[in-house]
């Protein structure tokens, strides 16, 4: 089916973020819902800033957006492509969905932006399962290109491929999730480090600081370029399988949270906003580090 008109259900920051994301190609016109009145263009407008985007581009960009609290809406139902992007509560996502149902089209497609939650279950009590699908955009949405693209138990293939085709053309990197697994793709490879990299600074192997410095000034430098699967057949499956064969047995292999990670949360060192963690962290540290990542972003998306 042809995808004109796009809803984003929910305003909150990742809405804001995915909804400039769309505007990007001019063959789409977007609409934001949500309950509550928010200024969803000045909200855009900051999150934006560190882009430099011209004037003239921003406001085009801006005039493709509509806004409206009312899910009775023309807006609402004339959707072909929902993406909901409400809390991380499954009772709230599930009610969403049923009154969205409601309202849109049997073939209007529905999308979950979720970074843990099963979209088999979001989906489980709608009648037309078979054109649902998760699709979880990283944060920050308008900066990261990666989006999962999650298949449920009930997603049909046309779906999917649809809207991996709808998020290449609003120039984001899709990737097919084919089975609906806990952590989906990449934070599944991404907690399977930080597990590592907990347990090496519980275990006295390093401190947290030259933990971070070992991944940044080594294979931490070249993930960009080279996944994990490339890297393995670049040096040589027989090589691959020597190296595991030795290193697996002493890895990290715990199925609960770190000893250490659960006593620094029972005594409130929740990093950033507590101003401990595995390390301390002044006001003046943590705004240089959050702008220091949106800089590095900002960089890597220009240079693609």
């Amino acid at each position: 089916m042809e995808i004109k008109n796009v809803l984003i259900a929910g305003g909150g920051m990742m809405g804001k973020n995915i909804a400039f994301v769309f505007s990007s190609n001019p063959a789409y016109d977007i609409t934001v819902y949500d309950l509550f009145p928010t200024d969803v263009y000045a909200g855009i407008r900051k999150n934006t800033e560190p882009l430099g985007l011209p004037e003239e581009e921003l406001e085009a960009r801006l005039s493709r957006i509509s806004f409206t609290t009312d899910l009775d809406s023309d807006l609402i139902k004339k959707a072909d492509l929902v993406i909901e992007a409400v809390f991380e509560d499954m009772k709230v996502k599930r009610e969403t969905f049923a009154k969205l149902e409601e309202r849109c089209r049997p073939d209007t497609i529905f999308c979950t932006n979720t970074s843990v939650m099963s979209p088999s279950e979001i989906s489980a009590e709608l009648k037309y399962r078979e054109r649902f699908v998760g699709t979880h955009f990283w944060n920050p949405g308008h900066l990261i290109p990666l989006v999962e693209v999650v298949k449920s138990d009930a997603t049909s293939d046309e779906t999917a491929n649809t809207v991996m085709e709808v998020l290449a053309a609003v120039g984001k990197e899709p990737v097919l999730c084919k089975k609906d697994v806990p952590g989906f793709i990449a934070n599944r490879m991404q907690h399977a480090l930080w597990r590592e990299a907990i347990s090496i600074v519980e275990n006295g192997i390093a401190d947290a600081a030259t933990v971070d410095k070992a991944v940044k000034y080594s294979f931490g430098l070249r993930l960009p370029q080279l996944g994990p699967i490339e890297n393995a057949d670049m040096v040589g499956l027989d090589l691959t399988y020597n190296i595991h064969d030795y290193i697996l047995q002493h890895l990290e292999d715990s199925h609960k949270p770190s000893p250490l990670l659960t006593k620094l949360r029972e005594e409130g060192k929740l990093g950033f906003k507590s101003g401990e963690g595995f390390q301390s962290w002044t006001p003046e540290q943590i705004a240089e580090s959050n702008a220091a990542l949106n800089e590095y972003l900002v960089r890597m998306l220009k240079n693609n």
